[in-house]
């Protein structure tokens, strides 16, 4: 069996089994919900709140095979378990044990920190493991996660307590829910873009309720706190509010003014819902795998900086094909 990286995304080779694949596939797990991680495959294996959100985004899901976290089932000779992820609401981490007991793992997005809104990580032991690499450069290294957040909430006082609307800028399904469910423990009302309303609205149903939060309608009570998708900032939306102070929740706030100029934010608060680089070294030791492929974002750096830690390490690009076992 090897994992090969195909324009469509990753497949294992000798099986009927896509990774993520971003174009329509006869059998495709998929990890998450997020838009760079789904389509309209046959059969899709997820957890039930990732072909919930899929729906909502995609409509109806063929073929959808649900499974919960924990149960192992079988493919053919192989045997498949799906674990939490820590990324976002049903994200999901896949192994891969074969008849003679060899195990491999893929990751998908990781996020290895408590999140308010999503299920905790549960390390994946494995003799290979494919391992998402978006923040695997060493420069990333995210600050505390409440530490981060509670300076979120003091640039929320800050600004109110002097009469400006607070807009907080972030994805529409995962990095909004984890703030706003924040937020509002801590007593402020939210108002939402309805792309982030109604996803919210579908973590309540699956057990995640934020309240108080108001649909936005064009309009921004006293006290409340505008959450805005990214995209959308800078086609005058919200240019009706004055004053105003944007802020964007972001990983790439580590990169500086940058992150600021690139979504038109006044302020970047580095939440992620991904691991950080030291996070990523740390989760790849513990599974104690003996090979590991590190895929996406900075694969290289990565793979280097786990090189250097004693471990077997090295990116995955096309056209390359890696045995697994």
């Amino acid at each position: 069996m090897s994992v090969e990286l195909r324009r469509n995304g990753l497949h294992l080779t000798g099986t009927p089994l896509s990774l993520d694949a971003k174009r329509k596939s006869p059998l495709s797990f998929v990890s998450h919900a997020h838009s760079d991680h789904i389509a309209r495959h046959e059969r899709t294996i997820a957890t039930a709140a990732t072909l919930r959100f899929m729906a909502h985004r995609l409509g109806t899901v063929p073929a959808p095979l649900p499974v919960p976290f924990g149960r192992p089932f079988e493919l053919g000779a192989l045997t498949l378990e799906l674990l939490p992820a820590g990324h976002i609401l049903g994200s999901a981490q896949l192994r891969v044990i074969r008849d003679d007991g060899k195990r491999i793992v893929y990751t998908g997005d990781l996020n290895v920190v408590p999140s308010l809104t999503a299920e905790p990580v549960q390390v994946a032991e494995c003799d290979t493991l494919v391992i998402e690499s978006t923040f695997g450069h060493p420069r990333y290294v995210f600050p505390p996660r409440e530490e981060v957040l509670g300076q979120v909430e003091s640039w929320v006082r800050r600004h109110q307590e002097r009469g400006a609307v607070p807009v907080l800028l972030a994805y529409a399904l995962g990095k909004s829910q984890e703030a706003m469910k924040y937020l509002s423990d801590r007593g402020f009302r939210l108002v939402a873009h309805a792309s982030i309303y109604e996803v919210t609205k579908l973590y309540g149903e699956l057990g995640v309720s934020i309240e108080p939060l108001r649909l936005f309608d064009g309009r921004v009570e006293p006290g409340e706190v505008l959450f805005f998708p990214p995209h959308q900032a800078r086609g005058g939306a919200l240019a009706p509010f004055w004053p105003r102070a944007t802020a964007v929740l972001t990983g790439w706030a580590v990169d500086g003014a940058g992150a600021c100029r690139r979504y038109g934010a006044d302020v970047a608060f580095p939440l992620s819902d991904h691991a950080d680089c030291p996070s990523l070294v740390r989760y790849a030791k513990a599974t104690g795998a003996r090979d590991i492929i590190t895929l996406h974002g900075f694969a290289e750096e990565l793979a280097q900086v786990l090189r250097g830690e004693g471990l077997d390490a090295r990116a995955l690009g096309p056209p390359k094909q890696l045995a697994l076992f």
